[in-house]
């Protein structure tokens, strides 16, 4: 069976600014992807002050603040280096980058609801370092049923990467598919995905690789239980 990444994270609602012009362009065709294909892969598309503040944050953040990534949640959650190697540092919004990231995804967040009525509700997300030779073995970000994340969503932090660095995120499109769709972790670069339909891959890389994994989740809450909390 293939792994599932439900690492417990701080959970934030955020409030919404209004998209600009060029962002209202993005958001449509990520709608229209998703819409149609389940994914969107928007090569260098992010808004360059978005992706220079994570950027820069990023190279900021001292080794000690990434922690070795798991899979599962709360008690389930668990370190599994036969899965993954990657180590992660949670964005809580305390930052400036993490604010201009945060008041992003929410722009993203209600464009989808609007256009595509998916329910989103919160978002949860964290910077992601693979040093070389780490890996991500092939996963889902959710099962059918046992989770509330809907939407996955990947933004790529590395000037200059060719082709030799390795490091790809692969797609799957079933879980019989051996071939997938590549995305080259350029910088700038933007991967959405339907989390319960798309097993995927982190390939290892030849250089440092960075980037912030987020998940849109909708609100499962019952019986006084908030989930996600708030």
């Amino acid at each position: 069976m293939d792994a599932i990444d439900q690492t417990l994270a701080p959970m934030t609602v955020f409030p919404v600014a209004t998209p600009l012009p060029g962002d209202e362009l993005l958001f449509e065709q990520i709608a229209q992807d998703i819409e149609t294909q389940g994914f969107s892969v928007q090569a260098g598309a992010m808004p360059a002050e978005v992706t220079d503040a994570l950027y820069q944050h990023a190279q900021r953040i001292q080794e000690t603040k990434f922690v070795e990534a798991g899979i599962g949640r709360g008690d389930d959650y668990l370190k599994n280096e036969f899965v993954r190697t990657d180590a992660i540092c949670w964005i809580t919004g305390e930052s400036d980058a993490g604010r201009h990231w945060n008041a992003w995804t929410a722009d993203l967040q209600a464009y989808l609801n609007r256009r595509l009525f998916l329910g989103l509700f919160s978002f949860e997300s964290h910077f992601a370092h693979y040093s070389p030779g780490d890996y991500y073995k092939r996963h889902y970000d959710a099962f059918r049923g046992e989770t509330n994340r809907v939407l996955s969503v990947v933004a790529y932090l590395n000037p200059g990467w060719t082709a030799h660095d390795g490091g790809e995120l692969v797609l799957y499109h079933s879980d019989t598919d051996r071939t997938g769709t590549r995305v080259v972790p350029l910088y700038g670069t933007l991967a959405v995905f339907l989390s319960e339909e798309f097993p995927h891959e982190v390939l290892p890389a030849s250089r440092d690789r960075y980037s912030v994994a987020g998940w849109y989740r909708v609100n499962t809450s019952i019986n006084g239980k908030v989930d996600p909390p708030r």
